[in-house]
């Protein structure tokens, strides 16, 4: 019998276990992955916990994953052994609901999301849709590729879905796993681009990454010193804080727009005379469609944009998620499953 390695966690809030399984033949419209690189993201801890609707246990994590494809199933004449893969927080979609009906996969009712709908990465092997499949272009690395399933399809979306134009002034809130990578995108992007961060110490970081101005956030008003700038045209909201979005609203230009991608359930505080009297707005974004997650990692391999990434085997899955959950790495964590 041939079997592979996961790491799943048994019970809410547990402690993942490296267990061997019967390694699983594709269904129709799937194909099998060999893993070699599977991002740790901290929407993973809502399915370990719990804290998401609809988990079932065992559970095993992952939705930044990377490797190759080894077996695949009926119906997949566009993909084949060998293919360099990737699957990405967006794992398929229903195909029937109102927003699928309409094109706007990402926005499916019934979203496929890997860890959740179905095995995720975390594994040396996973099963996915092949609507789920982006490709990986030659050039980039698995442990690179995996986090652009996620941090990265997110960043780069948020800014080229946005209503900024290059040579725009827009704003990165945040230089941490998000954040680093849209500082990154925003400069290649051709912005004016400005990184918003808590203490004088994350500025050489955002220099380095491409940021043309930074703004210290403990020891100016966000919001004033991008005025001082001429005014935001996005504010691509990264740190996970409603109010340090809430503090860089007044720094937007005329019909400026706040881009809501770090998770939080804390509300923004925002006055209806903030938005109306510029006609600004606040606007949510989602991660993006397999298409997107290919997109990203085309124009990540042309442009050079890379994650920072600290890597670690499968074997060390649990001593990889804490550092993930403490905010210590810096500032992806991979597991390498080759």
């Amino acid at each position: 019998m041939s079997v592979m390695r996961v790491a799943q966690v048994a019970e809410p809030g547990g402690k993942f276990e490296i267990v061997e399984r019967e390694l699983p033949e594709p269904g129709p419209g799937h194909v099998r992955i060999a893993v070699e690189a599977s991002g740790i993201c901290h929407s993973d801890a809502m399915f370990v916990q719990a804290s998401f609707p609809g988990i079932t246990f065992p559970v095993v994590a992952g939705h930044e994953v990377a490797g190759r494809i080894d077996a695949v199933g009926e119906g997949t004449s566009d993909w084949k052994v060998g293919d360099r893969v990737g699957v990405g927080w967006f794992g398929g979609q229903c195909g029937h609901c109102p927003p699928c009906r309409q094109g706007d996969f990402v926005s499916c009712f019934e979203l496929k999301v890997p860890g959740l709908s179905y095995d995720g990465g975390y594994a040396t092997h996973m099963v996915a849709p092949v609507e789920a499949l982006a490709r990986i272009p030659e050039g980039l690395d698995a442990a690179d590729a995996a986090p652009l399933g996620c941090a990265g399809v997110t960043t780069f979306m948020g800014l080229r879905n946005s209503p900024a134009r290059a040579g725009d002034l827009v704003a990165i809130l945040g230089v941490g796993g998000l954040g680093h990578l849209g500082v990154q995108y925003a400069a290649k992007m051709g912005f004016e681009t400005v990184a918003i961060a808590r203490g004088q110490d994350k500025e050489p970081l955002a220099r380095r990454l491409g940021a043309d101005h930074y703004i210290d956030s403990t020891a100016a008003d966000p919001a004033r010193a991008l005025k001082d700038l001429g005014g935001a045209k996005v504010v691509l909201a990264t740190a996970a804080n409603s109010d340090a979005m809430a503090a860089t609203i007044d720094g937007l230009a005329p019909r400026g727009r706040l881009v809501v991608i770090g998770v939080t359930d804390q509300p923004i505080k925002v006055t209806p005379l903030q938005l109306i009297t510029g006609s600004q707005s606040v606007a949510g974004h989602a991660s993006g469609t397999a298409r997107d997650v290919e997109e990203t990692m085309a124009f990540s391999a042309h442009a050079g944009v890379r994650p920072m990434i600290e890597a670690a085997p499968l074997d060390e899955i649990n001593t990889a998620f804490a550092r993930m959950l403490s905010g210590a790495a810096r500032f992806r964590m991979v597991l390498r499953t080759t």
